[in-house]
């Protein structure tokens, strides 16, 4: 007897006038990807799980009244997908515009000035200036770390570094306190980040920081640059000892 194969169904959609061919069970923003159709994002990240937090990746459905986050949503045959109409624009301004005001975002005196995510994401978008009142919140920076440091006024509460910390590193030392604006990132039991006992050092979560939240203690004013690329390497061969 032959052993049983297993077939992967072949499904077609269009994604901005663009009739594009995929496999069952890809998201929007895999194949828009794999196109070469951009599609902005703040919280996704290859080789961690899908937060969908951000919400810069929503796009419209041919059918539906709503938004979709294009890095949750998988593909459906006969799928018309619009990525970059008026609308999407604004509301991804707007949703940029907001992470600027809800917390402290200097970019002239951050380390991260130049390698940032959030300030590359306002420049893509035209963002010349904020409508929104800026809340100026008191947040602390926590230094107590040997080697990095945690400044909350710079968060985006992506929690990329919660997720690498987790399920790639394994020490699961970060997660998040409160909700909504007054939510955190924390270590262990909510104690400075230099007492924890489950933090390896490894540094990942410094290096999938989207901006200057996460950093390297002594780097200077746009010196802090961030490397990512390890992540799709290490949950490949996780997933070949799997």
């Amino acid at each position: 007897m032959r052993p049983a194969t297993s077939t992967v169904e072949s499904l077609t959609l269009q994604i901005d006038g663009k009739d594009i061919s995929c496999r069952s069970g890809e998201t929007i923003l895999q194949v828009a990807r794999d196109n070469n159709i951009d599609i902005p994002t703040l919280c996704f990240l290859e080789g961690l799980t899908v937060w969908g937090g951000c919400r810069l990746c929503m796009v419209e459905i041919a059918g539906s009244p709503k938004l979709h986050a294009a890095c949750a949503t998988t593909c459906a045959e006969g799928m018309v997908v619009s990525t970059a109409s008026p609308r999407l624009k604004e509301y991804r301004k707007m949703i940029v515009e907001m992470l600027f005001a809800e917390r402290n975002h200097v970019c002239a005196v951050c380390v991260s000035n130049g390698h940032c995510e959030l300030q590359n994401m306002a420049v893509k978008l035209e963002i010349d200036h904020v409508r929104f009142p800026y809340r100026f919140p008191h947040l602390e920076v926590d230094n107590s770390h040997d080697a990095m440091r945690l400044d909350q006024n710079r968060c985006i509460l992506c929690v990329r570094c919660v997720r690498v910390c987790g399920e790639i590193e394994g020490a699961h030392t970060k997660d998040v306190k409160g909700r909504g604006v007054l939510a955190a990132i924390i270590h262990d039991l909510d104690q400075p980040w230099g007492e924890s006992e489950t933090c390896t050092a490894c540094g990942k979560c410094v290096n999938v920081c989207p901006t200057g939240a996460l950093t390297h203690r002594g780097t200077a004013v746009g010196e802090m640059t961030k490397k990512a690329q390890f992540l799709p390497y290490l949950t490949l061969m996780r997933e070949a000892k799997s």
